[in-house]
């Protein structure tokens, strides 16, 4: 086999339609375009999507692409009413601490711990933390690291 044996298979390759060239050919007179119109003229393009002022195919479909909710990740809210119901006195909270107690599934990176409820017990915090949860920890005797 060489390079002079290849050859298109068939129909690969299409002849140019050749239009304008007399009555014969069956492509004279209006070359295909039809009669009259703004598409029977020389030198018309339409505009790129244009479907004749019908609402266009683009602006039909749904939009779809990039979308920000993936990476705009909230944080987990944990109230200091839940740690004083699930976690002894003297707990260490962390993100394992807490995850292992059901607050949350290790999806949520993020976990704040806000000031809602009362606390008695001491606790070792190792989680970010509202500064009012802060202060609350420490006057019940707690720390935050």
């Amino acid at each position: 086999m060489d390079l002079s044996s290849l050859t298109n298979t068939p129909g690969a390759r299409k002849r140019a339609k050749r239009v304008g060239r007399g009555c014969g050919s069956g492509m004279g007179k209006t070359s295909t375009r039809g009669h009259k119109g703004q598409n029977a003229r020389k030198g018309h393009k339409q505009k790129l999507g244009f479907e004749g002022g019908q609402m266009s195919l683009v602006r039909r479909l749904p939009k779809r692409g990039f979308n920000n909710a993936r990476f705009n990740a909230k944080a987990l809210a944990v109230n200091l009413s839940d740690l004083e119901k699930k976690f002894e006195a003297g707990a260490e909270i962390t993100v394992e601490s807490l995850a292992k107690a059901g607050f949350s599934d290790n999806k949520a990176p993020k976990i704040k711990l806000l000031a809602k409820g009362e606390i008695t017990k001491k606790f070792i915090v190792k989680v970010p933390c509202s500064a009012a949860a802060k202060a609350k920890i420490e006057a019940a005797g707690g720390s935050v690291a």
